[in-house]
């Protein structure tokens, strides 16, 4: 018998210590073999670890890895005891941050200033760059629509103006310009927000809504290196409207005719559903929608030179039918250095179209309010509804079928909208090192545009009463041209323990627009094909056009003084001069201070667990110019002809189109800042903690005048605003970096108030006959003391459940009953008089209480995981459709309403009915009560905002290198990732986060919007 011996594998014990600077023992490092990670261990509480190595690679290298450390690799050689001490690493106290004209050590800032994880905003499918912020960085709120092409709305640390828009001002590659959809967000490599006075005042008149400076990719010396990504996306509604079918409609239906005393709708009376139409609206305008983006890089560089080279294409099918938007971009970066010569420019170009049949117009409508508010009972098209107004047999609403919803699917295929933009940005620069610490910079910047936006509508007919309109086309090409000039010196020095940098510098900017605007009726129709050209119509032509032009120049600098690394001091001042102002006002002055104190570097504070501890504050002024050009200059215009002399000829009148303000200045924002860095743990974990304070004066208020002084174009813009913003800022950071497990956690809050100070003189309150110390819309009022858009509407109080309970009440006396709507008699003075305006009460805040984002990332080996989240908290949105819906007049009903009946009184929707009068002879005249009850003006349609969402959730795979070399790949990974995939929330409509069409007077208004959709995307990145 033979007995077969298997050889053991001979190991080697390796033992050691890993210690810090101070020379104590450091638990938790990852030791390892670099030839084989499966081999290796962790240190103990002292700092020891001991394991294992095969005898053949007791020459390998091991690897020495933990958080806040350097990472060091050092060869066994043969050896059984390697001891090692790691260097702190410092890197993210010594990463350089943009502050404007200026890249100085995070240490080393003194402002509030928020940098976005790229990493994170790249795992969002996103038209624009600005959307991806969502739940990055705390004091940044945004507000992201659905719509195809649709730009987000961002607000930095409140709002602080009651004229114009809140959007901040953005920095690309050193110039001014739109970071909207025509910029790829593939392109970007950092972007940076500036918070407060000390980091923005550098931009002076612009600065007052923020800064966001965007810095696009560069090539790196090295071979070229390409860069494939691909990422396909299917899109969806999360939520649709549950509404009732045909027969749940008659039914119901019939029952609030009935409570009416109405006859029943012919319609309704006449339904079988086995022949009448069961029509469900959300299935014929809702689809699925898809996301398909590509980018190819091209980059690299030798030792004087560089270049990036990238393409994209981008392509939303948005979910409502012929919504997409489609947007293709090219970037050229360069840059070459000789001598003391740095050479380079950054280029883009880009063509974005963006396709819809909705104007927004009356005619028109809202989709997202007709595919709820249309009934059932209407079909999409009838062959018998053909007629020549209505070539199409759209069907609609009729006096047998009462609703003015509109038939969007007519509206899609009658009608196109589109709005082409082809964008050119960019700049050339020029870097002359005069000395070691003294460099000169001249810097090029354009940026021009060409839009051109057309519409086209065919002859039809799809809403009830709707007058017959000729076919027409219109078309609004306008062309924007920036340039920019900007001359600057850069220096820095060191003395001993003192440190000092700045910049100074001159700038002139001039901004040029202009458009013009022509329509005509009656398209020429041959062989039922349309010619959409404004020469081939042969009706009635309209035309208008204008120009106009801003000239900018400034001068700026900035100073920052450090001793000893403990010690700072940044001084900012920018000085623009705008042509807009009149004369007299041209030039403002914009300052600002900021202290820092790095108390960790002191010697009386040495605190083992805590790496970086800074204190600093700053106060400043930023500016704000919200204001068209010529708005100091007066017009005449035309006006009615008048007959004087005995001859009565008749004289050409006119009158003053505008009221004349030459006394316009800057609107001027004063900030005061306090904040805390901390690094504690080795750097692993990071906290930011910011409180400030705002108060922006001067701010531009329409002044009402009396039209017989001549006011016969619109109250003229005055300086007679203030508004205070405060608020609290807090963000977290926290990684754990083990040897295949590596992870990092991230969390920031917001608590953010803003005040009306002051508004001064706007004339008398009509409705009190006292001085009007407010600004209101239909639904709001922004008021001295209060906050901007607070709703102000009837207050309800529950549901009048018997008579006695409306004689009690009194002001609803004369026509409330049983099951109506209790709404607060705020204002009665024993009058009893019936519920008005006058009863109106600040209801609730448009303004969330508190906002916060959390992003997890973490990778085992070759696998990774991240997960994002966002909620907004404590703000109140207005309904508006819901209003449609539940008002019990032109609409289909919701599921699981249920209305008061004395056998059902306890719920919260009223007593059936109809709200509207019929018109028709023997139908009894409207119930007041039931119109009360779908009053607009009440609080009844005012529901929590409050959110919590899944903002993303993305898992990785890198593909292993040894497969790749195969095919000339170096880096290869594939995911998956879904989007807004549940938003946890009590609001009712299809999105609580709302971009509304007056985001500073109504913010909180959902007349409609186009909901954010959930996503799933498949993607596949590529490197060779």
């Amino acid at each position: 018998m033979a007995l077969n011996m298997v050889p053991t594998r001979a190991v080697i014990r390796i033992t050691g210590r890993v210690t810090d600077e101070a020379q104590q023992g450091l638990p938790g490092v990852n030791v390892y073999l670099k030839e084989n990670t499966n081999v290796g261990a962790t240190t103990d509480a002292n700092g020891a670890y001991s394991f294992n190595v095969p005898d053949d690679q007791a020459n390998g290298t091991l690897v020495f890895s933990y958080i806040g450390y350097k990472s060091q690799e050092i060869a066994l050689n043969n050896r059984t005891e390697v001891n090692v001490q790691l260097e702190p690493d410092n890197q993210s106290l010594n990463e350089v941050v943009v502050i404007g004209y200026q890249s100085v050590r995070k240490k080393d800032l003194t402002g509030a200033t928020g940098l976005v994880e790229i990493e994170n905003t790249s795992k969002i499918v996103t038209r624009s760059a600005v959307e991806s912020l969502q739940g990055q960085l705390s004091g940044v709120t945004i507000r992201n629509g659905g719509a195809p092409g649709q730009e987000a709305v961002i607000q930095i640390r409140g709002l602080s103006t009651l004229n114009g828009n809140s959007n901040p001002l953005y920095i690309i590659d050193g110039m001014y310009a739109d970071a909207n959809t025509t910029v790829n967000p593939d392109d970007i490599a950092s972007m940076q927000v500036l918070k407060d006075a000390s980091a923005a005042a550098i931009y002076g008149s612009r600065a007052a809504n923020g800064v966001v400076i965007i810095t696009t990719k560069k090539g790196k010396e090295g071979p070229m290196k390409v860069s494939v990504s691909g990422r396909y996306t299917l899109s969806s509604i999360p939520r649709r409207w549950d509404m009732m079918n045909a027969q749940e409609y008659v039914d119901f239906n019939r029952r609030a005719y009935q409570a009416a005393g109405y006859a029943l709708q012919p319609s309704v009376a006449n339904f079988d559903p086995a022949t009448s139409p069961n029509t469900n609206w959300q299935d014929e305008l809702i689809r699925t929608g898809s996301v398909q983006d590509y980018n190819l890089t091209l980059s690299g560089g030798g030792a004087n030179s560089s270049y990036l080279i990238s393409g994209s294409y981008f392509k939303d099918e948005g979910t409502l039918i012929r919504n997409n938007f489609e947007r293709m971009s090219l970037r050229i970066n360069t840059e070459a250095k000789r001598g003391r010569f740095t050479f380079g420019e950054n280029l883009m170009i880009s063509n974005s179209v963006r396709n819809s049949p909705f104007s927004g117009g009356f005619a028109e409508g809202n989709p997202w309010y007709d595919l709820a508010n249309n009934l059932p009972i209407i079909p999409v098209r009838d062959p018998s509804l053909i007629s020549t107004s209505n070539p199409g047999g759209y069907g609609f609403g009729s006096i047998d079928t009462r609703t003015f919803a509109r038939n969007q699917v007519a509206v899609a295929e009658l009608t196109r909208n589109h709005t082409t933009f082809f964008k050119v940005l960019g700049n050339a620069y020029v870097d002359v090192k005069l000395f070691d610490w003294l460099q000169y910079r001249f810097n090029a910047g354009l940026e021009t545009s060409f839009d051109n936006a057309g519409g086209v509508r065919r002859e039809g007919l799809w809403y009830w009463n709707q007058s017959p309109e000729f076919s027409s086309t219109g078309e609004n090409r306008s062309q924007f041209l920036s340039t920019l000039f900007e001359h600057t010196l850069n220096f820095n020095r060191t003395f001993g323990k003192h440190s000092i940098n700045g910049v100074v510098g001159l700038v002139n900017q001039t901004i040029r627009n202009n458009n013009a605007f022509a329509s005509r009726q009656q398209l020429t129709i041959a062989n039922g094909q349309y010619f959409t050209t404004i020469s081939s119509a042969t009706g009635g032509m309209t035309a208008s056009g204008g120009n106009n032009q801003t000239l900018i120049g400034s001068y700026l600098g900035r100073l920052n003084y450090t001793f000893d690394d403990r010690y700072l001091v940044t001084l900012t001042f920018r000085s623009d001069k705008d042509s807009r102002f009149s004369p007299n006002y041209r030039r403002g002055n914009f300052p600002s201070v900021a202290l820092g104190w790095r108390l960790s570097e002191e010697e009386f504070f040495k605190v083992s667990w805590i790496n970086d501890l800074k204190i600093r504050g700053s106060y400043g002024v930023l500016g704000q110019a919200n204001l068209g050009n010529y708005q100091y200059t007066g017009f005449i215009t035309q006006g009615p002809r008048a007959v004087f002399g005995s001859d009565q000829t008749a004289f050409q009148g006119a009158t003053q189109a505008r009221i004349v303000n030459q006394n316009l200045r800057w609107e001027q924002k004063t900030t005061t800042n306090f904040g805390v860095d901390l690094s504690m743990f080795n750097n692993r974990l990071g906290v930011t903690l910011d409180a400030f304070r705002s108060v922006a004066r001067d701010v531009l208020v329409q002044s009402p005048i009396p039209a017989y002084t001549g006011n016969l174009g619109g109250n003229p813009l005055t300086n007679i605003g203030s508004i205070q913003n405060q608020g609290v800022e807090l963000d977290l950071t926290y990684r754990n970096n083990d040897k295949d497990f590596k992870w990092s956690i991230s969390g920031n809050l917001s608590v953010i108030r803003n005040k009306v100070l002051e508004l001064g003189n706007l004339g008398i309150d009509p409705e009190t006959g006292q001085s009007r110390n407010y600004i209101a819309t239909t639904l709001t009022r922004s008021q001295v003391g209060r906050s901007i858009g607070e709703w102000f509407l009837l207050k309800t109080d529950g549901i009048f459940q018997n008579q006695g309970e409306i004689d009690a009440h009194r002001a609803q006396a004369a026509y409330a009953k049983p099951g109506d709507i209790r709404y607060v008699n705020a204002v009665d003075n024993g009058t009893n008089d019936d519920i008005n305006s006058l009863d109106r009460l600040f209801v609730g805040s448009p303004w969330p209480k508190l906002q916060a984002g959390l992003q997890f990332n973490s990778s085992y080996k070759n696998f990774s995981l991240a997960v994002q989240f966002y909620g907004s908290f404590g703000q109140k949105v207005y309904n508006d459709v819901r209003r449609d819906l539940d008002a019990l007049g032109y609409s289909n009903y919701r599921r699981g309403i249920q209305p008061w009946t004395a056998e059902n009184p306890n719920t919260d929707f009223p007593r059936i009915g109809v709200s509207y009068g019929t018109g028709i002879a023997g139908d009894p005249a409207v119930d007041r009560g039931i119109v009360s009850n779908a009053r607009n003006d009440s609080d009844r349609w005012l529901e929590t905002g409050s959110y919590l969402r899944i903002r993303n959730v993305e898992f990785g795979y890198s593909i292993p290198k040894p497969f790749l070399t195969r095919f000339g790949l170096s880096d290869a990974r594939v995911y998956v990732s879904g989007q807004n995939l549940y938003t946890f929330t009590g609001y009712t409509g299809l999105d609580p986060d709302i971009v509304g069409g007056n985001v500073i007077l109504e913010p909180g208004l959902d007349a409609g919007n186009y909901p954010s959709s959930r996503m799933v995307s498949f993607g596949l990145n590529l490197n060779f």
